[in-house]
């Protein structure tokens, strides 16, 4: 189903209301919600429309966000101008170069770039992790839920429900205890890191689930990317590079297996949900590059009850883009 990106119908009188009057809307982009961007256009500026219509999508959780990142020095769009009965945000514009088409187009730039989202990641685990609600046990269990709720019932399976939740507590519940929360921005990969100042800085997008969570998180979100293929090499350096700056040892290893594992259970249900029930059939066709990920991550020591779950309850031949399986 196309996204309709006809500008919203308060459009005009919010611009007229910043600053912008008569400027050009063109459509830039709709993404996995019901958010939809526009670039507005007027006499050599430029700026970034969000429309977040409610009651679907709240933009006041990106607005915080935006400016707690910015307020510690990270590059978040700057808040031009905003009206939340409407959901209608200006934000910044960052223009259009980003790190996945940047590191596709020049492969020798690729590792460099990494480096910077890596370091980019030492930096904002070093702040506290603010006002951020927590990413605790109950929210990982609702998000590995995704798999069993969508992906599974899409490809014809019935599963061991409680025993897929007894699985994911065993290997999630002690790497969660004593662990010092930092803020997880929860979607970082080369889609939503925006090269800046001549490709030398990076600009922030899509951030407005922050939680405060686990370190390792993130580096999965980047490192195992569902849309793009990082090599295996660039992510053992970029782990290399996390650990020298950080200390982290063995448990954070684990962590970022574990994770890597409930990440991607968790996206191959929401890339199902979004062709079954969002009609937005282009997700299941990266899940096979997801499913790859997962096996590799199911694959450490610490996830032998999960894996043992998977290899009980999901056949190889089930395992890959949804909608062929299920043809």
């Amino acid at each position: 189903m196309a996204v309709d990106m006809t500008p919203p119908a308060a459009a005009p009188a919010f611009l007229d209301s910043a600053g912008w009057g008569g400027a050009a809307i063109l459509p830039v982009a709709g993404d996995a919600s019901f958010r939809r961007y526009f670039r507005v256009v007027d006499a050599g500026r430029s700026a970034i429309l969000m429309d977040a219509p409610p009651p679907h999508e709240d933009p006041r959780p990106f607005l915080a966000v935006a400016r707690w990142l910015n307020a510690r020095g990270f590059a978040a769009p700057a808040i031009l101008h905003e009206d939340l009965a409407h959901g209608l945000v200006l934000l910044e514009d960052f223009g259009d170069v980003r790190l996945r088409e940047t590191a596709d187009a020049d492969p020798a730039r690729e590792q460099r770039l990494y480096a910077a989202a890596v370091d980019l990641l030492v930096r904002l685990h070093g702040e506290d992790a603010g006002v951020a609600a927590p990413y605790d046990l109950d929210v990982y269990q609702r998000e590995a839920a995704l798999f069993v709720d969508w992906y599974c019932p899409a490809v014809g399976l019935e599963v061991d429900t409680a025993g897929y939740r007894d699985a994911w507590d065993a290997v999630l519940a002690p790497l969660l205890d004593g662990q010092r929360a930092v803020t997880v921005l929860r979607d970082y990969h080369a889609e939503n890191l925006m090269l800046l100042e001549g490709g030398e800085a990076l600009g922030l997008l899509d951030f407005q689930d922050a939680l405060a969570g686990h370190p390792a998180y993130d580096l999965v979100s980047l490192l195992q990317d569902a849309r793009r293929d990082v090599p295996q090499a660039v992510e053992t350096a970029m782990l290399d590079r996390y650990r020298a700056a950080t200390g982290a040892g063995e448990a954070f290893d684990i962590a970022y297996h574990v994770l890597g594992a409930q990440r991607n259970a968790k996206i191959l249900g929401i890339f199902t949900r979004l062709w079954k029930r969002d009609g937005k059939p282009r997700y299941p066709s990266l899940c096979p590059r997801v499913w790859g990920y997962l096996e590799r991550d199911l694959a450490h020591p610490a996830l032998r009850p999960v894996a043992d779950w998977f290899a009980a309850n999901v056949p190889a031949e089930k395992r890959g883009d949804p909608m062929q399986v299920a043809a």
